[in-house]
């Protein structure tokens, strides 16, 4: 578990706790546009009354999931190595990583090698989330729970269904390291497990082997 977290931090960076202002500068800066046909985004987008998610498949120096959650304008990001898991038994590490522009929702492709994050990208999975952490009985604000490093969801997808937290944690004194846990609802499975027996793309239907051919 923790070699695989390594391996993200060479692919994203040792990156600290973000500031919870939402912002796209640090996703551009790493980005040459001219080369990768990754979205630019020109700026924060306006909050939806239906947040969306997205979990792509991203196979760069390791294969892996990008969860990414529209929270005030851009997708919040996590990489996890092992994808998500509909087991409540079962922790994966979620590594916290820049915000991305809205537009990166629908970006299926291949990153060119020699650019950040090189490798084919999937749509794995797609849909709407709600907010599900309450205190007194109202809900709490999405920023807010991401500056406490507590954050429950509710995925609507066309893989996954159910409720889900995102757990910050201290590994090794890294401020962007996180665990994934499904919560026990009716959705949860100890047998069953989407990422080895979904192969396509929710988006397109292509697999892996054919985005990395066709681009």
């Amino acid at each position: 578990m923790w070699y695989a977290a390594l391996i993200l931090i060479f692919l994203y960076g040792d990156i600290e706790a973000m500031p919870r202002k939402p912002s796209l500068s640090n996703y551009q800066e790493k980005r040459d546009f001219a080369i990768t046909p990754e979205p630019k985004g020109k700026k924060v987008s306006k909050k939806s009354k239906n947040p969306i998610f997205v979990i792509h498949k991203h196979d760069a120096t390791s294969l892996h999931y990008d969860i990414r959650l529209e929270i005030d304008g851009v997708l919040v990001f996590w990489a996890v190595p092992k994808g998500p898991s509909l087991n409540p038994t079962v922790k994966h590490l979620a590594v916290m990583t820049e915000d991305h522009p809205m537009e990166y929702a629908d970006f299926e492709g291949v990153i060119p090698e020699g650019e950040y994050g090189a490798g084919p990208v999937m749509v794995w999975d797609t849909g709407i989330y709600a907010n599900i952490r309450e205190k007194n009985g109202k809900l709490i604000p999405m920023s807010t729970c991401l500056k406490d490093g507590h954050v429950k969801v509710f995925f609507d997808g066309k893989k996954i269904k159910g409720g889900f937290a995102f757990i910050k944690t201290q590994y090794q004194g890294k401020d962007n390291q996180w665990l994934l846990v499904k919560e026990n609802d009716e959705y949860a499975s100890k047998r069953k497990n989407p990422v080895n027996s979904q192969k396509k793309s929710a988006l397109t239907g292509r697999t892996m082997a054919q985005i990395k051919k066709e681009g």
